[in-house]
């Protein structure tokens, strides 16, 4: 089966992204990786964008319940009460005012103009329906009760908030702020992952450039070994030169060795930041990078003054501390809230009671002990504990920016004077190992014209991982971070791979 050669890149990319993603406990994979597959993978996976997530939807959730605190409350009340007494209504002081009233006109009282009656029949038929009346009041039951001391209630209750003095406002507006703090922590975990995955991305590259440079090194020196035996064969050096080319040989055997160890390390360090299966190596597809041009530093601290997730947490702390000001003068005015109920069931409720109410209520507390100014006075503190807490951390990023700035600074000159560095040195080495072959000079200077090539290579490699090292912590700190790859693909960027001349 053929393969196309462009379609090599994307098929060991699926791959390992198909590795990546296992669960397997036994994997041990090779595989280039790019910074931005690597930023997606370890945004993806981190632990602590997850736990930032489930945080900004508790703050979500939150702020819904907030909103809800407009709405009314409906619920159901239940209840069994039992009172010393039966609650009485004793009427019979009304029976005794008018039973002789009802006795005097039933034997004495005339009447007439009933129907066509005279008088003396009229008269015969009202006394007699007084004197039934009288029957029944003196029959009927005049202490009465009206509620037994034990009765059970079922009721509907509603209670809508009408006025809070503005409580449920300041709460309202509280969550808001804490759902932005939560997305401007979600951006400070993000930019301090990128500048972790930076730091231990392009120090893995540094690492297994410096392998290839230690393993130069290393069959140089073997080769000179190798050549320094046979001239002193010929009795054409001393044996003295000889030991002197093995004692190179055998630091340049655990130099390399170190590098690669530093490898490891750094492939551990990578993996744990991506989050992935432990045993997976990888080989970074990004090359280290600089570029001789870079805005000024008051590009990156008025990026910071707008940005930078940290300050941005600062002034959503100073907005609930505002807000929990207004809280507590809310303390100050009524709350006034609509009310009712309706009698859904009951046992042995009075009939006297109405099945059903509906009202307005006001609480209004005028005085408690002076502990409200008190708490208004606490948090009118708390928003100058604050805006001092900001402008302290305005000050410290801008000091943090300026120190990076000067860093990036100096890894760009040590570049640039790196670079002359590099040519005198390679051309060094060449003389100095023609002169040796032509017998003019010693083993000694080979071999240190050797070390010296290497030493500026790996400086080189190490100037440019601290430039980008310290690009992705200047661009955290303006709050940019997701801006490195942009600065990767700018125009007039140099990045550098260690080709091996062996």
């Amino acid at each position: 089966m053929k393969i196309e050669k462009n379609f090599i890149p994307y098929l060991i990319t699926a791959l390992l992204l198909i590795v990546l993603q296992s669960n397997a406990q036994q994997i041990f994979y090779y595989g280039k990786l790019s910074y931005d597959q690597a930023v997606d993978i370890s945004l993806h996976n981190s632990h602590n964008i997850k736990q930032v997530d489930f945080l900004k939807k508790e703050n979500q959730e939150e702020a819904k319940a907030a909103k809800a605190l407009r709405l009314p409350n409906v619920g159901i009340a239940a209840g069994y009460f039992l009172m010393s007494d039966d609650i009485h209504l004793d009427l019979t002081p009304v029976r005794d005012a008018i039973t002789p009233l009802y006795g005097t006109l039933s034997s004495y009282g005339n009447f007439s103009g009933v129907g066509n009656l005279s008088d003396a029949a009229s008269t015969q038929v009202v006394r007699g329906q007084l004197k039934q009346g009288l029957q029944q009041v003196q029959a009927a039951e005049w202490d009465q009760t009206i509620q037994k001391k034990a009765f059970g209630t079922v009721a509907a209750t509603a209670m809508w908030p009408i006025y809070t003095g503005g409580k449920i406002i300041a709460a309202n507006k509280a969550a808001g702020i804490k759902e932005k703090e939560a997305d401007e922590l979600l951006r400070q975990k993000s930019g301090e992952l990128m500048s972790e995955l930076a730091e231990r991305y392009f120090g893995l590259c540094l690492a297994q450039q410096a392998v290839k440079v230690r393993q130069d090194v290393f069959n140089g020196m073997e080769n000179h070994l190798n050549d320094a035996v046979k001239v002193e064969k010929q009795a054409l050096i001393a044996h003295a030169d000889v030991l002197n080319a093995q004692v190179y040989h055998a630091q340049a055997e655990r130099e390399l060795s170190k590098a690669k160890h530093t490898v490891y390390i750094m492939n551990q360090a990578l993996v744990n930041t991506l989050a992935i299966n432990e045993n997976v190596n990888i080989i970074p597809a990004s090359e280290l990078f600089y570029l001789d041009s870079i805005e000024s530093v008051d590009y990156f601290k008025a990026n910071a003054i707008k940005n930078n997730p940290l300050l941005q947490q600062v002034q959503t702390k100073k907005d609930l501390a505002f807000q929990g000001y207004k809280a507590e003068q809310a303390d100050r005015f009524p709350t006034v809230a609509m009310q009712g109920t309706y009698n859904i069931a009951n046992i042995d409720l009075s009939p006297y009671i109405p099945r059903w109410m509906v009202g307005v209520g006001a609480k209004w507390t005028l005085f408690e002990g002076a502990s409200r100014d008190k708490k208004i006075k606490a948090a009118s503190y708390k928003i100058d504990q604050v805006k001092e807490v900001e402008q302290k951390a305005q000050s410290d990023i801008a000091t943090v920016i300026d120190k990076l700035y000067n860093e990036l600074q100096m890894y760009r000159e040590q570049l640039a004077e790196l670079t002359t560095a590099k040519k005198y040195a390679e051309e060094y080495v060449r003389v100095r190992e023609k002169a040796f072959h032509e017998e003019m000079t010693n083993a000694t200077e080979v071999v240190d014209a050797r070390l010296a090539l290497s030493k500026v290579r790996i400086e080189r490699l190490e100037a440019m991982y601290g430039f980008d090292k310290t690009l992705s912590q200047i661009l955290q700190y303006a709050g940019i971070s997701e801006q490195f790859s942009s600065y990767q693909n700018k125009q007039g960027v140099i990045t550098e791979s260690y080709q091996s001349k062996n």
